[in-house]
Protein backbone atom coordinates (compact mmCIF):
# COMPACT_ATOMS: atom_id res chain seq x y z
CA UNK A 1 0.00 0.00 0.00
CA UNK A 2 2.85 2.40 0.82
CA UNK A 3 4.38 1.82 -2.62
CA UNK A 4 1.11 2.73 -4.25
CA UNK A 5 0.86 6.01 -2.28
CA UNK A 6 4.42 7.09 -3.13
CA UNK A 7 3.87 6.34 -6.81
CA UNK A 8 0.66 8.37 -6.68
CA UNK A 9 2.52 11.33 -5.10
CA UNK A 10 5.22 11.22 -7.77
CA UNK A 11 2.56 11.15 -10.49
CA UNK A 12 0.74 14.14 -8.92
CA UNK A 13 4.01 16.12 -8.70
CA UNK A 14 4.79 15.37 -12.35
CA UNK A 15 1.25 16.33 -13.33
CA UNK A 16 1.50 19.63 -11.42
CA UNK A 17 4.85 20.41 -13.06
CA UNK A 18 3.33 19.81 -16.51
CA UNK A 19 0.45 22.18 -15.74
CA UNK A 20 2.91 24.74 -14.39
CA UNK A 21 5.02 24.51 -17.59
CA UNK A 22 1.89 24.86 -19.72
CA UNK A 23 0.85 27.95 -17.79
CA UNK A 24 4.27 29.56 -18.28
CA UNK A 25 4.13 28.81 -22.00
CA UNK A 26 0.60 30.19 -22.23
CA UNK A 27 1.62 33.44 -20.54
CA UNK A 28 4.56 33.97 -22.92
CA UNK A 29 2.44 33.14 -25.99
CA UNK A 30 -0.30 35.51 -24.78
CA UNK A 31 2.26 38.30 -24.39
CA UNK A 32 3.55 37.64 -27.92
CA UNK A 33 0.03 37.68 -29.37
CA UNK A 34 -0.77 41.01 -27.69
CA UNK A 35 2.53 42.42 -28.96
CA UNK A 36 1.67 41.32 -32.52
CA UNK A 37 -1.85 42.76 -32.13
CA UNK A 38 -0.39 46.15 -31.18
CA UNK A 39 2.02 46.00 -34.10
CA UNK A 40 -0.86 45.27 -36.47
CA UNK A 41 -2.98 48.06 -35.02
CA UNK A 42 -0.05 50.46 -35.46
CA UNK A 43 0.16 49.50 -39.13
CA UNK A 44 -3.59 49.96 -39.52
CA UNK A 45 -3.52 53.39 -37.85
CA UNK A 46 -0.53 54.37 -39.99
CA UNK A 47 -2.44 53.56 -43.17
CA UNK A 48 -5.82 54.97 -42.09
CA UNK A 49 -4.83 58.14 -40.22
CA UNK A 50 -2.06 59.18 -42.62
CA UNK A 51 -0.13 60.95 -39.87
CA UNK A 52 -3.05 63.00 -38.58
CA UNK A 53 -3.23 61.42 -35.10
CA UNK A 54 -0.96 59.88 -32.50
CA UNK A 55 -2.67 56.47 -32.54
CA UNK A 56 0.25 54.89 -34.43
CA UNK A 57 2.77 56.21 -31.92
CA UNK A 58 0.61 55.06 -29.00
CA UNK A 59 0.27 51.53 -30.42
CA UNK A 60 4.02 51.29 -31.01
CA UNK A 61 4.71 52.62 -27.50
CA UNK A 62 2.43 49.93 -26.03
CA UNK A 63 4.24 47.30 -28.12
CA UNK A 64 7.62 48.40 -26.81
CA UNK A 65 6.33 48.47 -23.24
CA UNK A 66 4.91 44.96 -23.55
CA UNK A 67 8.16 43.69 -25.10
CA UNK A 68 10.22 45.15 -22.26
CA UNK A 69 7.77 43.72 -19.70
CA UNK A 70 8.04 40.26 -21.28
CA UNK A 71 11.84 40.39 -21.27
CA UNK A 72 11.88 41.50 -17.63
CA UNK A 73 9.36 38.78 -16.72
CA UNK A 74 11.57 36.10 -18.31
CA UNK A 75 14.68 37.48 -16.57
CA UNK A 76 12.84 37.53 -13.23
CA UNK A 77 11.61 33.97 -13.82
CA UNK A 78 15.13 32.72 -14.55
CA UNK A 79 16.56 34.61 -11.57
CA UNK A 80 13.94 33.25 -9.17
CA UNK A 81 14.25 29.70 -10.52
CA UNK A 82 10.69 29.47 -11.85
CA UNK A 83 12.01 29.17 -15.40
CA UNK A 84 14.83 26.72 -16.07
CA UNK A 85 16.84 27.71 -19.14
CA UNK A 86 18.14 24.88 -21.28
CA UNK A 87 20.30 24.54 -24.32
CA UNK A 88 18.96 23.98 -27.81
CA UNK A 89 18.57 20.30 -28.68
CA UNK A 90 18.65 18.97 -25.13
Amino acid sequence: MACHNSAHRIFRRTEAAAVNDSLKTLIVVAFLLVILWNLGSALYYLLVDRGQSKRTVNALTRRIGLSVALILLVILGIWSGVIQPHGVGR
